[in-house]
């Protein structure tokens, strides 16, 4: 199995000495990637924007033992407040950007606010980082966004598109990229975790929602990793995508609960059968490393030698990623240390 560390193509004083700002840092990923941060690195600066203090609260008592606690900073705001954004990138290098309504269903329910957070927060982002004079920008994006059928993966495409067009807007001076994986195991609202929920309530069965039903896999330290590999060798305008393994959404309710039987209840509204993270249409546009395809924007002097020499060479052009032709699978042994990893 291909290595999913990540860390090729890290440079591993990146963060050191820089000012950090993650937006929606008190979420799953914000707080994996603070403590990876703080264990790894050693910022200037390392700012939390989020809009819940309660969980601000929280994670600062989390780490106040830390020996890299004084770098913290934590900022209550919003990615649809312009202004506090602009206050919170005072003298930033590098921005994280996680903030996002996620939740499919709920989206579907409040559209405008799926809107103003994960459309109209990343043109605020993307404005304000370059007023303040932002060294590199990484958004974090979903296997939703390629071919959406939900307003959240909609809602993530036209991100994407705002951060990759961000480019043309700077000259160079401030540069916007984005990841894009899938299921984060263990992160809130993963199948997993749902799992784990029901069994510890003696429940009778787990709900599978389509038996062929197929996901790709990442942890949250793996994504972590990523991102911060990706922020090292970004040059503007790609979509990073992660070689990482699918697996069966039943095989994990296999592993988690043998003794358990499943329950079709069938595929909710606006959830696909299996995800896709490269169309056929990106594959003409898409080369590739050992660990990561890279989406090449459509940017006139997008200049891809830095990849090339690092031995990236062209997909075929009829060449696609998704989750049930992934070539790479969990076996029961490896989704069962995933899950052992997380509860």
């Amino acid at each position: 199995m291909i290595s999913n560390k990540f860390l090729d193509y890290t440079d591993n004083t990146i963060l050191n000495n820089k000012v950090i700002l993650v937006t929606g840092g008190t979420g799953s990923f914000g707080n994996s990637f603070l403590k990876h941060v703080l264990d790894n690195y050693t910022p200037k600066k390392l700012i939390i924007l989020s809009r819940d203090e309660n969980k601000q609260y929280l994670m600062d008592q989390k780490f106040q033992s830390h020996h890299n606690y004084k770098c913290l900073r934590f900022f209550i705001g919003d990615v649809r407040d312009m202004a506090r954004l602009e206050m919170a990138m005072r003298n930033v290098d590098y921005v994280v950007h996680a903030a996002a309504l996620k939740h499919v269903p709920i989206a579907e329910y409040n559209p405008f606010e799926c809107i103003r957070t994960n459309v109209h927060g990343a043109e605020n982002i993307v404005t304000v980082a370059i007023k303040c004079g932002v060294k590199k920008v990484i958004a974090l994006s979903t296997d939703k966004a390629a071919n959406p059928i939900n307003l959240y993966g909609a809602s993530k495409l036209a991100s994407d598109k705002i951060f990759v067009s961000g480019n043309n807007l700077t000259g160079g001076s401030t540069l916007f990229s984005v990841v894009r994986y899938g299921n984060v195991a263990g992160s809130r609202g993963s199948v997993i975790l749902l799992y784990k929920k029901l069994i510890e309530n003696n429940a009778k069965f787990l709900p599978i929602t389509d038996n062929r039903m197929t996901r790709f896999w990442i942890s949250i330290d793996q994504g972590v990793n990523f991102v911060i590999s990706s922020l090292s060798m970004m040059t503007g305008g790609e979509i990073f995508v992660p070689k990482i393994p699918s697996a069966k959404v039943i095989d994990i309710a296999k592993v988690m609960a043998p003794k358990i039987s499943q329950k079709i209840i069938g595929i909710r509204t606006g959830e696909k059968l299996h995800e896709i993270m490269i169309t056929q249409d990106d594959a003409r546009n898409t080369i590739a490393l050992n660990d990561r395809y890279i989406i090449m924007p459509w940017i006139d002097n997008w200049d891809s030698t830095s990849f090339i020499k690092l031995g990236a060479k062209s997909v075929n052009n009829d060449f696609y990623y998704d989750s049930e032709s992934n070539t790479l699978w969990l076996n029961q042994e490896e989704i069962k240390s995933l899950i052992d990893n997380i509860i």
